[in-house]
């Protein structure tokens, strides 16, 4: 059996994985300006990258909202578009070693989906994600890398930007801790860090999503919910939702390899 890659095609970006049956053999990110050449550059990346000669590669499997984009077989390797939301759900699962679950992928927007093994059923969307995140972090910061973002939050303090059930109320309130958020940004100061501000809009949207992802499990019955997308490497991501875990009882996971599960889903899919 050859090589199977996984292309997740964005609008700049596209994240590409190589699987040997079920074992992940590499994996990438490559930007460029539209889908096209992002996905051959990736695709060439990759095969420079590990060494890999195009007789090696027995299949491609694209997925992603730039997936429509190339049209025929890539480097004449045979090649396949898998349904998104398919390729998101079974990577979901593939990376947390759960069978059923719902599956949160964060791009630029959030889809949450309840994934099977056999079936992926799309629940709801959202405008809030990664794009809102760096949106207001352009107007409030001017400052547009996610990864600097990420970096200057680290040192960010959420108890000079966010309003909890502690400063409004000395009564305990059964179910929710002293520190839950009563109000994103409902504490800003005059006076307030630029790392709390980037904590504080990180918190905003992990919340958000976090709260939709509780939904949609009650919604599905289920107990599980996996985080994938770029948005999810941010290192207070899973702090957040360890929180949630707790608050809700859910077992929130945030994989390893998290950005790379869509291109992983596609990769494996079954294309009945």
């Amino acid at each position: 059996m050859g090589i199977i890659v996984g292309l997740d095609v964005g609008g700049s970006t596209t994240k590409v994985v190589g699987m040997n049956g079920h074992k992940v053999i590499g994996n990438l990110i490559v930007k460029a300006d539209d889908p096209v050449t992002s996905a051959f550059g990736a695709l060439g990346k990759f095969m420079d990258s590990y060494d890999l000669q195009i007789k090696e590669i027995e299949k491609l499997k694209i997925t992603g909202v730039g997936a429509s984009f190339p049209n025929g077989d890539l480097l004449g390797i045979p090649t396949v578009k898998i349904q998104e939301f398919f390729a998101t759900g079974q990577g979901g699962l593939f990376l947390s070693g759960l069978d059923h679950a719902v599956v949160v992928s964060m791009g630029t927007g959030t889809a949450f989906v309840e994934a099977s093994k056999t079936e992926v059923r799309h629940i709801i969307g959202s405008g809030v994600g990664g794009g809102t995140l760096v949106g207001l972090s352009d107007y409030a910061l001017n400052i547009r890398d996610f990864d600097l973002l990420a970096d200057m939050a680290r040192s960010g303090n959420l108890s000079h930007v966010d309003l909890t059930i502690g400063d409004i109320s000395h009564a305990v309130i059964p179910g929710l801790g002293m520190d839950t958020t009563a109000s994103n940004f409902g504490k800003l100061q005059d006076d307030v860090e630029k790392s709390d501000v980037a904590m504080g809009l990180f918190n905003l949207v992990f919340q958000s999503v976090g709260t939709m992802a509780v939904l949609a499990a009650r919604n599905a019955g289920l107990k599980d919910v996996v985080f994938t997308g770029q948005a999810t490497k941010a290192p207070m991501c899973q702090t957040v939702y360890n929180d949630f875990s707790n608050l809700y009882n859910i077992n929130f996971v945030v994989p390893q390899m998290s950005e790379f599960a869509t291109a992983i889903g596609a990769a494996i899919a079954s294309e009945e």
